[in-house]
């Protein structure tokens, strides 16, 4: 139950094409120094690293995108356009929703997944380019959000595919790490952003980032490629295979997925505007919401990586559930000052930051049960692949949740009450929470035996 990409590399050495002719080739081959260790050594590290920084950007830009709605939102041409959140949510949403079927492209042909990170970093810098020269809310979703979420599933899946090889025993760690970049990346861009729409207008911004994307990724593209060497790259033989998918316990996690994702991206969207409009704090300080959601998931996710590594995966969903949901009932719900809302932001990044990562956990638990295995006749599983579908569930969740937060936020909420619940955003406020409560509930499955 091995993806072709996993394979260990004498396995690789028998039966790649280019080395069957002979048993000297084989040798030649097993010993080649381009071969390297997984989970050690310096190419493994600066594989991690550059992976760190594609994702950072490719996942960082819609991960920041509520800077750039603050700054739209009150200013022309897009000035009170309550269609804004569809930019992020569809940016998000595409790059998940599209993840089963790039993933499985690049499996059937590893050797030109190789260049897609690099095609990738192209097509993003050419749809910033493109928004720069928007005047309507749909040409954004079509170029920041769309043409954008294109470029950077083309550079993010190989980082995935290849990662999955790279690291074995650390595997829950390695991908933690890598899915710390959006929070380092977020944790910096929302004041460049600040700054630059501040001071240039969203026009020059658009375009600095476009080269900034391609200047600091062009570097370390080289060091995102796969372990093996090309001559002993083996295309999956049926990357498409989703039978794991109607195992009871695949279908659950799934559902609780789906539940997170709905309202686990409305807070990075809305908190810079609810900061400024509502406790009147300035654009440096709105930013500095994202910021710190960002930042804190930088310690969250090598963090849940870790635990997956070494606990149940139900344990550690529930773990970055609950926590997400007491902090946005308890510090957002009832936030009436600057300092409590920041406090709020670093404990939501934290728990709900590393969601994703204990997605390795998951993968493990698939690919290695034999009952699912035996029962749906999917022992050729590729773990890369139930990542993918789970990432499909998250973006359902995401496109969903940008009309939900159109219908969430409004002045029709008349409640009279404390912080956060008595103002336009209560509602919000309770969908997010509830959400993320709604999704811990595996655990409570698991105990009653739903799920193994």
């Amino acid at each position: 139950m091995r993806s072709a990409a996993s394979v260990t590399d004498e396995e690789a050495t028998i039966y790649s094409p280019a080395t069957s002719i002979d048993n000297e080739k084989h040798e030649s081959l097993k010993t080649s120094s381009t071969v390297h260790p997984p989970d050690r050594g310096l190419h493994a590290w600066l594989f991690l690293a550059g992976s760190f920084l594609i994702e950072g950007l490719a996942l960082g830009f819609p991960g920041a995108y509520g800077v750039f709605q603050d700054y739209y939102s009150t200013h022309p041409p897009f000035q009170n356009d309550s269609s804004l959140p569809t930019v992020s949510t569809c940016a998000m949403g595409i790059m998940y929703l599209g993840m089963p079927v790039t993933m499985g492209i690049q499996r059937l042909s590893p050797r030109l997944s190789a260049w897609s990170p690099l095609i990738g970093i192209f097509v993003m810098a050419g749809a910033l380019v493109a928004a720069s020269f928007a005047t309507t809310v749909p040409h954004l979703i079509g170029t920041q959000g769309i043409l954008f979420a294109v470029g950077s599933s083309l550079s993010y899946c190989p980082c995935i595919a290849f990662l999955n090889d790279w690291f074995d025993r650390r595997k829950g760690m390695a991908y933690g790490i890598m899915w710390a970049g959006t929070g380092l990346s977020g944790s910096v861009l929302p004041f460049v952003l600040q700054y630059l729409l501040g001071g240039y207008g969203y026009q020059y911004t658009l375009r600095v980032c476009a080269v900034a994307l391609v200047v600091i990724t062009l570097p370390v593209v080289y060091f995102v490629k796969p372990r093996l060497p090309p001559s002993q790259l083996i295309p999956q033989s049926n990357p498409f295979n989703f039978r794991f998918t109607l195992s009871q316990t695949f279908m659950l996690h799934q559902l609780a997925n789906v539940f997170q994702a709905l309202g686990f991206f409305l807070p990075s969207i809305f908190l810079p505007t609810y900061a400024r409009s509502v406790l009147g704090a300035s654009e440096f300080v709105a930013a500095s919401t994202i910021l710190l959601l960002n930042l804190a998931s930088t310690v969250g996710c090598p963090t849940m990586g870790w635990l997956s590594d070494n606990y149940h995966v139900a344990r550690c969903l529930f773990i970055a559930t609950v926590g997400a949901s007491l902090a946005t009932f308890l510090l957002w719900g009832f936030t009436t000052t600057v300092p409590s809302l920041l406090i709020y932001c670093a404990f939501y990044g934290l728990f709900a930051g590393s969601y994703t990562s204990a997605w390795t956990g998951l993968m493990r638990q698939i690919t290695t049960d034999d009952t699912i295995s035996d029962r749906y006749s999917c022992e050729d599983t590729d773990p890369v692949m139930v990542l993918s579908v789970l990432a499909a569930g998250r973006g359902i969740g995401s496109v969903l949740s940008g009309p939900l937060s159109q219908a969430l936020v409004g002045d029709y909420w008349h409640v009279r009450t404390y912080g956060a619940y008595g103002t336009m955003y209560g509602p919000l406020v309770i969908f997010t929470g509830l959400t993320a409560a709604l999704s811990g509930i595996v655990l409570f499955w698991r105990h009653i035996g739903w799920i193994h």
